[in-house]
Formats: structure tokens, sequence, C-alpha cells
């Protein structure tokens, strides 16, 4: 989706959004805040709440993760001059399928940088709403400034709509018992353990209680899921303006303290973004990569880093953080934080495997993957390369790497072992999906690739060169070439299982050219690239099928059941285009003319941090046929580190 060209400008926020007052397109573009550490806000640029992930303040209580959803959104209602038939409301809801109230058309600008803001204009009075995450804690601000005419008296009611539950979960009324304690200034709902307390300072705050019902999340009606919520709202806050009149509402999940706006924009700005870069798309990128890296308690208790894999619903995974690391963190100088990553993965492994998850809530480690300890590797390898760190690798990180290697070579969880007659990696059952095409609904597995698959096979090879396992190597490479060969015109075979071969086209077969270790020869590394070009590439990324396949699919909507069978058969995802682009500059010998036709592929996935899914940052997804709608994680991790990857190396 495109939207009008006047429609962003740019000035001192990273995004600025003119001449709003309406719904469309502005209700499909989402926006994101998050405070590094689990927590974050978001919802659609008119402020209507269109999935059950939307809300101001969604705190993880087990940093990273264990996210409740508390505040979700706040009614503003403005009274000009005491006359209650001049009562405006700025708010947009959806119930079934009306809209009210319709609080959009007085919307003029959207912002958006540490920072997201609104300015309306009621009459002739501006109000301009303003959200920010303190940073490291569960604590939402919201700010209104007030600029009534000369002589004019504003009334201003805040109305917040609470929901108080876990974030993968809808709040309804009947059975709810939220208690509250409310102050002439504030009050206080509990639910459980937890304890939301909303204060207002400069604020009356008039105690009584409602429950709002039928609240409609349209994108949950389009994913097949349960779609309608009750919101509970304790009472208001009020204020009148008699000229220019600022108040900060305070959402704070726990104890509350003092807080002042301006000392906690400053805070955010110099603990939270990363540094600015050489031009306006470093600066973009990398706002938008910060969103993702996170605290994390370590294993000795102490509080480290993470890489959360995407928002709303992910918390890190292995797989994704070790794909994402090079870009958000390598890239961008941040040693120390990537040092810390590695090395609480490094204290997991186990049986020669890193965990792929860390449950939600208890935060247990979950095993149950096979490339994410072969990108552990390549991960640890980079950070190596990038920050000559020799006496962390050597005494923290290549002692894990070895233990993978071990594990492999002699056999782990789910079937993971060596083939001791060709040296490739075998893996799973029709049972499990252990590669990141690993879409299973209930006993169905869509992209079943149980056997060698190609890019665990590449991933192998580029280890064994790594570690310096160059005999074990060079009878990889041989039996690679012989397993996985089709043609200059198919390229490589997706599984090799026993005298099977799955042909179908998919992006797999490029990290057997773009890692630095190829077990290909230079002809065939050329044959691979023009077959994922000419067969996978569109605009947003490479399809995770080529067209022609029987089994492809167009779109990606419906219940989970449909939408997993479309999620590796066709769909696009942006990560790989690093890939992609490695390749093929690569064997283009980095010529200036590959360099620039690299740019013009890249360019596109820029551009989406403002024109599609969520402003300022990168989705999960994109559909498989035009104009590929941006559809799973509005905000994901790897496709952000790999295009910002990418970015600084063309110097774009």
């Amino acid at each position: 989706m495109r939207f009008p060209d006047d429609t962003l400008t740019r000035d001192m926020s990273l995004y600025t959004l003119q001449t709003l007052g309406q719904l469309e397109p502005y209700l499909g573009m989402e926006w994101l805040l998050t405070n590094g550490m689990g927590s974050f806000a978001g919802s659609s640029v008119v402020g209507c709440n269109t999935r059950r992930y939307h809300g101001l303040l969604c705190a993880a209580t087990l940093p990273p993760v264990g996210r409740m959803m508390a505040l979700s959104r706040v009614g503003e209602i403005l009274i000009l001059d005491n006359k209650t038939d001049r009562r405006h409301e700025l708010s947009v809801n959806q119930f079934g399928q009306s809209f009210h109230p319709r609080g959009e058309k007085y919307l003029k600008t959207f912002e958006l940088d540490g920072v997201a803001r609104w300015r309306y204009a009621v009459e002739n009075v501006v109000v301009t709403k303003e959200l920010l995450l303190v940073w490291q804690q569960n604590i939402a601000m919201l700010r209104y400034t007030i600029q009534p005419a000369p002589g004019q008296v504003v009334d201003l009611q805040l109305l917040p709509f609470v929901s108080m539950r876990d974030f993968h979960s809808l709040r309804h009324a009947d059975g709810s018992r939220l208690r509250t304690d409310a102050t002439a200034s504030g009050v206080s709902i509990f639910e459980g353990q937890h304890n939301l307390h909303l204060e207002a300072e400069g604020c009356a705050f008039v105690p009584h209680e409602d429950w709002w019902f039928g609240h409609t999340y349209d994108l949950e009606t389009e994913r097949g899921l349960d779609d309608t919520e009750d919101l509970f709202v304790p009472g208001h806050f009020a204020i009148t303006a008699r000229k220019q009149t600022s108040v900060t509402l305070i959402a704070s999940l726990g104890p509350t303290q003092p807080l002042d706006w301006e000392a906690e924009v400053s805070r955010r700005k110099l603990a939270g973004p990363m540094k600015p870069g050489k031009s306006i798309v470093h600066d973009r990128l990398l706002h938008a990569a910060g969103d993702f890296i996170v605290k994390r308690q370590a294993p000795d208790g102490s509080m480290g880093t993470t890489i959360l894999a995407g928002y709303p619903w992910f918390a890190d995974w292995g797989r994704d953080t070790f794909i994402s690391l090079p870009g958000l963190l390598l890239c961008t100088g941040r040693f120390k934080e990537a040092q810390q990553v590695l090395g609480v993965f490094a204290h997991y492994v186990s049986e020669g495997m890193i965990p792929n998850r860390f449950d939600d809530y208890t935060n247990h480690p979950e095993y149950n993957t096979v490339d994410a300890s072969l990108w552990f590797i390549h991960a640890c390898f980079e950070y190596l390369r990038y920050s000559q760190d020799k006496q962390t690798f050597e005494t923290e990180l290549r002692p894990a790497c070895q233990k993978i290697i071990e594990g492999y070579r002699n056999g782990t969880r789910y079937h993971i072992r060596m083939d001791p007659a060709d040296g490739l990696i075998t893996q799973g059952d029709a049972t499990t999906q252990l590669t990141w095409m690993d879409a299973k609904c209930g006993d169905v597995a869509f992209t079943p690739r149980q056997g060698k698959a190609v890019e665990i096979n590449a991933l192998w090879y580029h280890a064994l060169r790594l570690m310096g396992e160059n005999e074990l190597a060079e009878k990889v490479q041989k039996s690679f070439r012989s397993a996985f060969w089709l043609s200059p015109f198919r390229g490589l075979a997706d599984v090799v299982d026993g005298t099977r071969k799955d042909s179908s086209i998919r992006p797999n077969q490029i990290f057997a050219v773009s890692l630095l270790h190829s077990p290909l020869t230079d002809k065939q590394q050329q044959a691979v690239v023009e077959v994922v070009r000419r067969e996978l590439l569109t605009p947003v990324g490479l399809r995770t099928l080529a067209t022609s396949d029987p089994n492809f699919k167009p779109l990606y909507s419906g219940n989970q059941f449909v939408r997993d069978g479309a999620y590796h058969n066709g769909t696009i995802w942006p990560w790989p285009i690093g890939a992609f682009l490695e390749a093929y500059i690569k064997v283009n010998n980095r010529s200036d003319e590959a360099m620039e036709q690299a740019r013009e592929w890249l360019r596109p996935l820029i551009d989406s941090l403002e024109t599609s899914g969520c402003i300022g940052s990168i989705s999960e997804i994109f559909e498989a046929e035009a104009p590929h709608r941006a559809v799973g994680c509005f905000a994901q991790a790897w496709s952000v580190a790999e295009v910002l990857r990418m970015a600084i190396e063309l110097e774009m």
C-alpha cells in the first residue's frame, strides 16, 4: 500500500504525517513505541485499536516477557465555553461495523520519533497529545497541551479505558472483578498481583465506574480470532483551561514516582535510541533497530541484553537473534551488548544446541530448532571480525561453538546428526518442524523439510570452515554438490531425504552462496543467484515459493490453519533480502554496477518504513502478490536488521 506523496514530510521528527482528517488509509497505518525492557505501546495512526495488542501501555512484568495490556486507550472529551452542545471527542473506536466517536476529523498531523505526537484542531482550539514510554520502566506518560483562543474556556475530560489482562487475551465484563482505590488526583486498579496507578497532576479525578462493551478489533476478525472486548472505565480526569495549559497523565504498573516530561525525553534520548547515522536512511533504520534491543536477566542474575524477535507478539528467539545480531549490534558498534547476548546463549548450550526460545512466563529455555545453533556460530565469528575481541571469543564463545560441532557430529535431540556416510546434517521426522520454515497447525506440517535441508548444510559447511575442521569440510563440500545440485535452471534441491529430492524453488538455497564459505563452484553460485532472482525476488523481499509451484499461496489471511498454509508457501519474507544482495554482489565481484543494482533492489524495503505496515519499522512478512500488503508481526527484528546491514554496506 502506498500513500499520497504529500502525506509524509521530514522535519524535526523522523516521521510526520500531515493533512489527515479521515479514517483511510490511516486506520491501516500502525505505530510503535518501546522502552528497552519489552514493554510497548502501539495502535493505528488515528488512535483506533484494531488489534488485541494495541494499547498505550503493554507492560513487561517479567522483562522482557510476562506482558500485560494495562491501559488500552484514553478517551478525550472537549467542552467549549461550558456549552454541552459544543462537546467534541478526539478518539476513534470500532463497535461492530460502526465507528464512534469520529475524532479523526479533528486530527491534523501525526509525528513519530521517541515520542508519538498527535495535533488536533477543534474549531479554534488546538490540542497536542504526546505519548512517551519511560525508559526501562513500566510507565506511560501522556501529555496534553491545550491552546484556547483568547477569552475562551476549554474543559478537558480524560477517560482511561483499562484492560489489565494478558496481552494475548481479551477482557470481558462478565466475571471481571477489577478493584479500584480512588483519590482526589488519581486511581489505582487492581488485578491479581498487579496494580495500575493513574494520576494527572493538576487534574481532579472524578470516580464513576463503568464498562464499555463490544470494542471490535478488525485485524483479529481478519485473522479468524476472537475480536471483541469490554473495557473498564474507573472515572475521568478533568481540567479547565483558559490559556495554554499542559497536563500529563501518568500510567504506572506498580509504584509511582515524581516524573518530569522533559527530563524523561532527554533520558530516553541518551539511554535508548542509537547514535545518529550518516543519512536519514541510517537514522530511521537505527531508530527501528533500537526497538528490538532489550534487557534480560543473565544466568548470573545480572541484567544483560537480548533481542526481541518482533512486535507485538514475539519474545526473544535463538534463530531470530543470531540472524539479527550482525545488523542490529555489530554493524552499529554495540559490541558490549552483542557480547552479552552471545554470552547468555553460550551459557545455555545443551547437547550441542542453543535454545530457540525462552518461555514467555517461566523463562525456561526450549530447544527445538536445527538452524539456531549454526547461526550462533556464524554470529560468534562475525562478533570476532567486527570487535576484534579475541579474549571473549576464545574463553566464552569458541568453547560453545565447539560443543555445537560435537553435538551435531555425534547426534542430539530431534534426530539432528551428521550422516557419517557423507558428512551432511540430517534432522527431524514427519512430526517436527526444525528449520525456519516451521509452520505447523495441529498435526499438519505445511513445509515438511525433514532430512538434509539445503541451508542447514550450507551453514554446516560454513561452520566447519570457520572452526578449522577442514578435512571434514572437504568431505561435506563434495557431498553437498552431489546431493543438492539440480541444474543451472533450478539451482539446488531444497531438501534431500534418502532418494527423495524436493526440487521446490525456495529462498533457502541462496545461503549456499551468501555465506563467506560456499560449497559451490563459481558457476553454480552464479546460477543459484539467477534462479532466486528470476523466481523469487520482489520489491519487498523473497517469496518463499515460486509462483509456478502448485503449492503457491498468493494471500496471507483467514484463520490460523489457512494462514499457516501460506506462511512459507509464497508469502514474502524481507529478511532473506540481505543474503540475496550479499550473494548478488559477491558473484558480480562487487562491481559498481552490481552495487547500484543492489541499492535499487533494497530501496522499496527502506521506503516501507513510511509507506506500509508500521510507520518506522519493517513487517515480518508481505503477501506474495502485488500490492504486497504488510502482514504478520508489524515490526520484525531480522527484517530491520538485514535491511540495516545492507544499507550500511551499500552506503545508502
